[in-house]
């Protein structure tokens, strides 16, 4: 999932070498912590939201087959 992110990531953003990915293992849900430049903050938010929801909704279907819950949260 981490892999997964990362490479979505660094296809929207202008700078791919400062986008990072941690991941926060809990009980019942995984935390992806996404970091990119402040200058590419706003190409993986996208409009309303709407790139950021998408990322999450792909994120949702692959926990699906994992029997995993994910969540994604951008970090400035």
């Amino acid at each position: 999932m981490k892999q997964l992110v990362e490479d979505i990531a660094k296809a929207l953003v202008d700078i791919p070498d400062e986008v990072s990915v941690k991941v926060v293992e809990g009980e019942q849900v995984t935390v992806l912590e996404l970091r990119v430049a402040a200058s590419d903050l706003g190409k993986v938010i996208g409009k309303q939201g709407r790139t950021a929801r998408s990322i999450r909704t792909i994120l949702g279907a692959a926990g699906m087959k994992l029997n995993r819950r994910f969540t994604l949260e951008i970090l400035e």
